[in-house]
């Protein structure tokens, strides 16, 4: 694997050169396609070498399919999708995003709580082959760790997901997979989460601009009952592209979910219809918990790459700080949008009960 942090100065041009000759070989026939226009604009070299460097750690050394990520979140729009991923690879450098998952967080009992409030988890696979990724949204609290450490864990989790999710789901079914699903559990979202919009669009922001087309659909599950008015002045404000990700299910929409993964991969709060709470589980150990499997394998390969690359001894302690780039127009009005909504809503006839906040993009 090409590190972009570490050996851009020490990249042979021996491996460049066999890297652009196989792009070469591969889309020369095909450069009336916008994707392979991409590179043959001026200074195409440029993007071909972006390209490459970005395709070998967040896209399985699939070329294509970084290409056609950015150029879907874009809107096809080559110019557009090249400043796009210019600013994804300076952002990685500048932060060494490439050695983050040598940074585990420490000690193990702040990751412990980490994850006890940042609920998010691996379920298992749908029929397709994609991982399913369940979110704990509306218990999401964000309240035992400092701001770093939650963004810090939440780049984590992507770069694991790109890194070794994807390529094991990949080989397991025996295809090229490049997107997951995600199942966000709105239970217990609560007027007073209204502080929370922030640290949920940091997240997001980090997502939109840095690992764009990950994530195929958008199940939305137990959403309270004023969803509909944020979602009724929240749609009109997403691209076409977005709309189409998401879907709003009826209650723990166990049957929907059910036409697309088995039984065994469903989200704990998905197995029982009014089960009520994202932290029900029905084996003793929910998806979110530091003892989950995933979370643990997850962990222990943070520890055992953080060994591998600081040998002389092990990591201080302490947050990473990630710079979180400056959310796009889009993003800013969406969230003022929700914020201006839930207001009026809890200043209108004093509500308590439930609101919905969703995650509208990301990984």
């Amino acid at each position: 694997m090409i590190s972009v942090t570490k050996n851009m100065g020490d990249l042979r041009t021996e491996d460049v050169c066999g890297c652009a000759a196989t792009v070469e070989s591969q889309y020369a026939p095909l450069r009336n396609n916008v994707f392979v226009s991409f590179l043959y604009q001026p200074a195409g070299i440029t993007r071909l070498w972006c390209c490459i460097l970005l395709a070998y750690n967040v896209h399985q050394g699939n070329l294509r399919g970084t290409l056609v990520r950015f150029l879907k979140a874009r809107e096809w729009s080559v110019p557009k999708a090249h400043k796009m991923l210019m600013d994804c690879l300076n952002w990685r450098v500048q932060n060494e995003i490439d050695s983050v998952l040598a940074k585990p967080i420490l000690p193990s009992d702040l990751y412990r709580a980490i994850r006890d409030t940042l609920l998010v988890g691996l379920t298992g696979y749908s029929k397709q082959g994609q991982p399913i990724y369940a979110f704990g949204v509306g218990l999401s609290t964000f309240d035992k760790a400092s701001v770093n450490y939650y963004v810090q864990s939440h780049i984590q989790m992507n770069e694991y997901r790109d890194r070794v999710v994807l390529p094991a789901a990949s080989k397991k079914f025996g295809r090229q997979i490049n997107t997951c699903l995600k199942v966000m559990d709105m239970t217990g979202l609560k007027l007073s989460a209204l502080s929370q919009i922030k640290m949920l669009t940091m997240i997001t922001t980090v997502d939109d601009l840095n690992y764009p087309e990950k994530t195929e659909t958008y199940y939305i599950v137990n959403a309270p009952y004023v969803f509909s008015a944020c979602w009724k002045v929240v749609k009109p404000l997403l691209q076409e592209r977005t709309k189409k990700k998401i879907q709003v299910l009826y209650a723990s929409g166990r049957d929907e979910l059910l036409k697309v993964m088995d039984s065994e991969s469903l989200p704990h709060f998905c197995k029982r219809e009014g089960s009520g709470s994202s932290r029900d589980s029905l084996d003793g150990v929910d998806c979110y918990s530091y003892d989950h499997p995933f979370h643990q394998q997850l962990y222990n390969y943070m520890k055992q790459q953080s060994l591998n690359q600081y040998s002389a001894g092990p990591r201080k302690q302490g947050s990473v700080h990630v710079d979180v780039p400056s959310p796009g127009l889009e993003e800013v009005k969406i969230a003022e949008t929700i914020k201006a909504e839930l207001q009026n809503l809890r200043g209108s006839n004093g509500l308590t009960h439930s609101f919905n906040s969703i995650q509208i993009e990301g990984p």
